[in-house]
């Protein structure tokens, strides 16, 4: 007989289910406000002029990544130094959660305070992140590593679908439940928080402290101090990992192509005429079928090995942006393609791939990096994935700005090109057996 299935998806033990609540947790947080309902209602209803308000969003959203990046390194040495990492988890958690409570306070004309609101609920919750990826080494074994990583993924795909699709009919339909507009914008606010913090109670219960080496438990320094030093240190120790570093210099390059990807879909899609009902469907496509592949793509890494299935992954990622050159649409085989069913082609082929590079990335890198500096090695991790935000989207709007949004997308691609390539030299074996011997 075949494995149970909880074990074929790595999700057999309490803590393991525990720790990838926290992505369907978490999940919220990116589908409801980063990426739907409150851009939409921060760009069109708080600010008066929309452009004026995109580029205020634009702006506080790039100030809260590289808040992120800099802290990240000193937060991750710190919770290496003392048993800290869950408590400092809940302490960005509740940053995150007061601030989206706050952001139902917001009212027309309150563009600043939305901003301020906002750019702190995105440090909660990408901070938060640091320490949750830290923990994945201390609960997985080498052999459930990719497995965990990507049912956290798929689970988050679910979690952040299912409310998503939920408060879109709400907003579509208040007046089912009593609500007007503006009500039924608010109450979604104060459901993602609710959500956030109901389904992360499982990993605060479950999941238990890392332990901490004796020396740096009995250190007298403060652990400021430590921390600073600490920074320092990571950064020399990486050279002991060259595979790791290797691998973080190819994911900065092939993530800032899937984060273009991602952050530029929507206004795509405008661009290329696609109604409002349309984008948002495409949105949830991408949702829901990644739940499946998510966990495909972790099978397909126990056959053929983690970095080939990112390979994989690359392959289709090129494919993406091929197809959005050719978004106009074309004849084939006496069928007309239309622009509207390529976009949902792209959607889909986004959602087969995006959460299981994602999820294989971070289950690579966690696999070549010592357990006892898993923080400060995931700090470093997100100042990479941060940074992994800034290039592609400014290339795509210069190139939109020279010549076409379609053009811009098939350029991508060569993100894509160049970090598979780095990604082509990273030893896996190599850099695991480093850490363990």
């Amino acid at each position: 007989m075949g494995k149970p299935i909880l074990e074929r998806l790595a999700l057999h033990r309490p803590e393991l289910r525990a720790w990838a609540m926290y992505d369907w947790a978490n999940s919220a947080f990116i589908t409801v406000i980063v990426t739907t309902i409150w851009p939409i209602f921060y760009t069109g209803t708080v600010n008066a002029d929309k452009a004026e308000g995109l580029a205020r969003h634009s702006f506080v959203s790039a100030a809260a990544l590289a808040v992120v990046a800099v802290l990240a390194p000193l937060l991750g040495v710190l919770a290496d130094k003392a048993p800290i990492k869950k408590k400092l988890l809940a302490a960005f958690l509740f940053l995150g959660l007061f601030s989206t409570v706050g952001l139902a306070f917001v009212n027309q004309g309150q563009w600043l305070l939305g901003g301020v609101l906002f750019a702190l609920a995105s440090i909660g919750a990408s901070a938060s992140f640091v320490f949750y990826d830290s923990l994945l080494p201390h609960i997985a074994n080498d052999e459930e590593m990719d497995r965990v990583s990507v049912a956290g993924y798929a689970i988050g795909y679910l979690g952040g679908g299912l409310l998503l699709a939920a408060l879109l009919v709400l907003n579509m339909k208040p007046e089912l439940v009593g609500l007007s507009q503006g009500s039924a914008v608010k109450v979604s606010f104060v459901s993602v928080a609710v959500w956030w913090f109901v389904f992360s109670i499982p990993l605060f219960r479950t999941v238990r402290e890392p332990t901490i080496s004796t020396t740096e438990a009995n250190s007298n320094r403060s652990l400021l101090v430590e921390a600073f030093s600490g920074i320092r240190d990571t950064f020399t120790e990486l050279r002991r990992f060259p595979n790791a570093f290797l691998f973080l210099l190819a994911f900065l390059i092939y993530n800032d192509g899937i984060g273009t990807i991602i952050k530029m879909a929507a206004s795509f899609g405008i661009d290329q005429g696609l109604a409002k009902n349309d984008l948002l469907t495409a949105i949830l496509l991408v949702q829901f079928v990644g739940i499946p592949f998510t966990f495909a793509f972790g099978a397909i890494a126990g056959k053929i090995g983690t970095k080939s299935a990112i390979f994989a992954g690359l392959v289709v990622y090129c494919g993406v942006s091929i197809i959005g050159y050719f978004i106009d649409g074309f004849t084939l085989f006496g069928y007309e393609v239309t622009t509207r069913t390529l976009f949902f082609v792209l959607s889909g082929l986004v959602g087969v791939v995006q959460g299981g590079v994602q999820a294989l990335s971070r289950s690579l890198f966690a696999s070549m990096i010592p357990k006892d500096k898993s923080s400060a090695f995931f700090g470093l991790f997100a100042v990479f994935e941060r940074f992994a935000g800034i290039f592609g989207p400014l290339i795509f709007g210069i190139i939109v700005t020279q010549s076409s949004s379609k053009n811009a997308i098939f350029a991508i691609i060569g993100f894509f090109v160049v970090g598979g390539a780095i990604l082509a030299k990273v030893d896996v074996k190599a850099g695991q057996a480093a850490v363990k011997g």
